[in-house]
């Protein structure tokens, strides 16, 4: 039991980090910026003009946003999907970009690929096919989705929802908005743990094993789990040549770590949380049907 919980303190540690830097980037633009940042927030990659109006800015390096969320999100750092999942809520990042990290996010598979002493060809292949897909979703979504938000009110509402006193200066608030998030993260992985405990990791290896048909679905749904289990099962299945590679790909696709968890706290729009949480699991789960056809 005290290992459980001192597991869930370190998980929860690792990430507070990247909530606080999150936090003080919406801080800054809600205090600091003003009205201007709200037009930037709301059409990315433009600015006002000296006339008051929206100019060109660099549109071509804003609509390329997902690419750059597609390559963070690769790296070995599950932090990156909760900030995302922050910055995404204060309408700082597209939805497209939001989902390029959410896709590319290795979570544990990267440590335990190296643990196992993987080839680093297979290790460079995942990570490249994860970014790969992920850039690929989100600067298609980002096409084809074009809702605009104006961001400086949805920073607006999260600190009204979070009662953080951002009237006391943006380091204070974003202390404050952290703390908040990191006891909230601590409590459900304390919950999480408890039950894999006592369910047991091979529970969820078994609900793969012997169902070559649905695993690529079963394991979207594991990869849902917004615990480092998901990820260490589904790839420790895959070394073992429990599960294909599509399969695989489908549960590691599906796994945002903790970034899903954290956009549901934050993003008040359940029906919108619902629609990503459905989006990300379709993704994952039809890649890894495609990637189990075609490369076997």
């Amino acid at each position: 039991m005290l290992d459980l919980i001192v597991d869930s303190l370190l998980d929860s540690v690792k990430l507070i980090p990247f909530l606080f830097l999150a936090y003080l980037a919406m801080e800054y633009l809600e205090h600091k910026t003003g009205e201007r940042a709200s037009k930037l927030i709301r059409r990315p990659g433009t600015k006002p003009s000296s006339h008051g109006r929206s100019g060109s800015g660099h549109p071509v390096l804003a609509h390329l946003a997902p690419v750059a969320g597609g390559l963070l999100g690769a790296v070995p750092q599950c932090g990156f999907s909760a900030a995302a999942s922050n910055l995404y809520a204060g309408r700082l990042i597209t939805l497209g970009t939001l989902m390029a990290i959410y896709l590319s996010t290795s979570d544990e598979m990267l440590p335990i690929l190296i643990s196992e002493r993987a080839p680093m060809g297979m290790i460079l292949q995942l990570l490249a096919a994860k970014a790969a897909i992920g850039m690929a979703a989100g600067l298609a979504i980002d096409l084809l989705w074009r809702k605009k938000d104006t961001g400086r009110e949805h920073i607006h509402d999260i600190c009204e929802q979070e009662h953080c006193h951002c009237e006391k200066g943006i380091f204070r608030s974003a202390l404050a908005h952290t703390a908040k998030i990191a006891l909230f993260i601590l409590a459900v992985n304390l919950v999480l743990n408890l039950i894999l405990h006592f369910a047991g990791e091979d529970a969820l290896a078994n609900l793969l094993l012997d169902k070559p048909v649905l695993a690529p679905v079963l394991a979207g749904l594991v990869g849902l789990i917004p615990n480092c289990a998901g990820s260490v099962v589904i790839t420790q299945l895959y070394l073992s040549e429990s599960i294909s590679l599509g399969a695989a790909m489908a549960g590691l696709l599906s796994g945002s770590g903790v970034g899903l968890l954290v956009l549901f706290r934050v993003n008040h729009d359940r029906r919108e949380n619902l629609k990503i949480l459905a989006l990300l699991y379709g993704i994952g789960v039809v890649a890894g049907i495609l990637i189990g056809l075609f490369l076997k």
